[in-house]
């Protein structure tokens, strides 16, 4: 029996819940860094509770990319190359599109974008789902590969000096455009989203196999990390100042997102896969609904997260200081005036139950009208 033959795949019609939930967990989890945002509290630190409500969210983004390589490779299973190309194409500019105008408008609820626009996290998905639109000419497994030769040589990039421009796609040491803030360069996003691109060819063998292979990428994944970082941190002078072990272990770094950053986040993630794919019960469902509406969920959370700032602002000192996100994510709140972790999660999880209830309807809305074409887009 040849090795073709022991692989069994399953129905592409088929909905693979798995990166629906998991897509759904960290949609949740990312709700927790916008709200700190407007909250004024510092990311990762000073105190323990901050470091860790910052920490988890170090998920989202990563886990974002790479199932939305995922979702492009299943839907490519449905469609013709031709087909997810111009969907991937026309989508991609439509999410750049969406950063530099709604998205930006949400952040900071003011009209003045000579001053300040943010390349962020859209911005950078939306591009590179433009790219992956010419890697899907190749084939998965050859995209997948590429994706992580551009993970883990990503630095080369950095040693290319073509102008302002390429601060687009990776850090050289240049000055970004006038009036642009870059917080997500391309590199080596485009590589997450190739590498879950590939990753979906996996999607399609039989549980079984599926399980032992996301088990073994997972956990090596984290165990390299554990090993190469604990290394590099052993080989570091320490002073009275250094924070523990575990908070240098864990502050590994994101803007460009490291190899070490990204085997810390992906890894969990992956391994996760089997048993979110066997997850039953309300929870489950609940987020997997808002897995399947994750642009939904983006574009709504964040003006509402704004607006409940303000509200809060208004009932603690009887005014919004709308002032103080003019340039939002990067707020200044004033230290007196950042709230406590009891109240950041209070709005939290008001703000969840909201944005749940709002994909609900929406994701029942989608399903029933399959003929509105364009909300394939969002």
């Amino acid at each position: 029996m040849t090795a073709g033959n022991q692989i069994k795949t399953v129905p592409v019609s088929a909905r693979f819940r798995a990166p629906d939930i998991l897509r759904g967990a960290v949609m949740i989890l990312m709700a927790i860094d916008h709200v700190r945002v407007y909250a004024g509290l510092p990311a990762g630190g000073p105190s323990a509770g901050i470091f860790f409500t910052r920490w988890i969210t170090h998920f989202c983004a990563p886990a974002f990319v790479f199932f939305a390589g995922t979702a492009a490779f299943l839907y490519g299973q449905k469609n013709n190359r031709q087909q997810l190309a111009v969907y991937l194409f026309t989508r991609g500019l439509l999410l750049v599109v969406l950063e530099l105008t709604l998205i930006r408008f949400c952040w900071t609820f003011s009209f003045d974008y000579s001053e300040f626009i943010l390349a962020g996290v859209i911005w950078m998905l939306g591009w590179c789902m433009v790219l992956l639109a010419a890697f899907i000419w190749l084939p998965p497994a050859i995209t997948g590969i590429t994706g992580l030769i551009i993970i883990f040589f990503q630095q080369v990039f950095g040693l290319v000096h073509l102008g302002k421009g390429w601060e687009f796609i990776y850090p050289a040491g240049a000055d970004a455009p006038r009036g642009m803030t870059i917080l997500y360069v391309l590199v080596p996003w485009i590589g997450v989203m190739a590498a879950g691109y590939g990753f979906g060819t996996l999607l399609l063998t039989n549980p079984e196999l599926r399980k032992k292979i996301c088990l073994r990428i997972g956990l090596s994944s984290i165990a390299i990390f554990i090993i190469a970082a604990s290394i590099i941190i052993s080989r570091k002078p320490t002073g009275p100042e250094t924070p523990a072990f575990i908070f240098r272990l864990l502050n590994q770094t994101k803007y460009p997102a490291s190899q070490l950053y990204l085997l810390m986040t992906l890894g969990p993630v992956i391994a996760l896969v089997p048993f979110a794919e066997k997850a039953k019960g309300w929870l489950a469902d609940m987020l997997a609904r808002i897995g399947r509406v994750p642009m939904f969920y983006y574009l709504l959370h964040i003006p509402l997260i704004h607006i409940t700032a303000l509200a809060v602002n208004y009932i603690r000192t009887g005014n919004m200081h709308m002032q103080w996100y003019m340039h939002a994510p990067y707020s200044f709140v004033p230290p007196e005036q950042q709230w406590s972790l009891a109240l950041l999660y209070l709005v939290f999880l008001m703000d969840v139950i909201v944005l749940y209830y709002a994909c609900n309807w929406y994701s029942r809305y989608k399903f029933q009208h399959p003929e509105k074409k364009w909300m394939k887009y969002i």
